[in-house]
């Protein structure tokens, strides 16, 4: 892992695209549902999704673990595979209820709270992350498609390492990093939510990054990384 490269590519970044404000939701109990509507599909089908459940007064954990899967199903009908992702918010809704809530939840340390969330089933590692990063604030690089093409093509991995092995080396490299500099190691709370920001920050801008320019055909002439990009040196020559 190339901790330098990881900074100059976030530096460049956020000089281009500016701060993202992620994550969109009204609280933690709708960034959680927002991360498992989120899954194969555009977030404005999960905004509608969201929409419609709340308009049906249905905005509620318990009530989603009591609704029948086609209720449940007819309602977040927008966000797609929707009989896979009723049941799957049924399945978390469950596990959140018998775990006490969000305020139970948030007294765990991060390594039990992932576990526990990778319980669940339908919830994997990505949408664990999005969850403990977003919801929780906890220190956790959140690694998906965006992240893999982008950091493969500048070759600061390979792509194909299993999601732990990125994300610790991802996590260690900008913690050891100038990036994050400023983090206080005698004050572990200041530290926490420095790193909090940063990776809410970085994933921020990579998936924003990904849809617009670094797509599955790259659009390197526009990408404000390039210089920094062995792929795209390639495909500029070529094309």
């Amino acid at each position: 892992m190339q901790s330098v490269k990881l900074d100059a590519v976030y530096d460049v970044l956020f000089k281009r695209y500016g701060p993202q404000d992620w994550w969109p939701g009204d609280g933690p109990f709708e960034i959680m549902i927002g991360a498992i509507l989120t899954q194969n599909t555009a977030w404005t089908n999960v905004e509608k999704a969201i929409a419609n459940l709340k308009h049906a007064g249905m905005f509620d954990a318990s009530k989603i673990t009591g609704s029948t899967i086609s209720k449940l199903a007819r309602l977040i009908r927008p966000s797609g595979y929707f009989n896979i992702k009723a049941q799957r918010l049924k399945n978390f809704c469950k596990w959140y209820l018998s775990k006490g809530g969000f305020e139970a939840l948030d007294t765990l340390d991060t390594d039990s709270l992932r576990r526990d969330l990778l319980s669940v089933n339908g919830i994997g590692y990505e949408t664990a992350d999005d969850i403990l990063l977003y919801a929780f604030h906890r220190p956790v690089f959140v690694i998906d498609a965006y992240t893999r093409r982008l950091f493969s093509r500048l070759e600061i991995v390979d792509g194909t390492e299993h999601y732990d092995k990125m994300r610790v080396c991802i996590e260690q490299s900008l913690q050891e990093n100038q990036i994050c500099g400023n983090c206080d190691r005698k004050n572990n709370k200041k530290s926490q939510s420095l790193l909090v920001g940063l990776y809410n920050e970085y994933h921020a801008l990579i998936v924003y990054h990904g849809k617009h320019i670094c797509r599955k055909r790259p659009q390197c002439r526009a990408c404000c990384v390039k210089t920094l990009c062995p792929s795209a040196a390639i495909f500029l020559e070529n094309h």
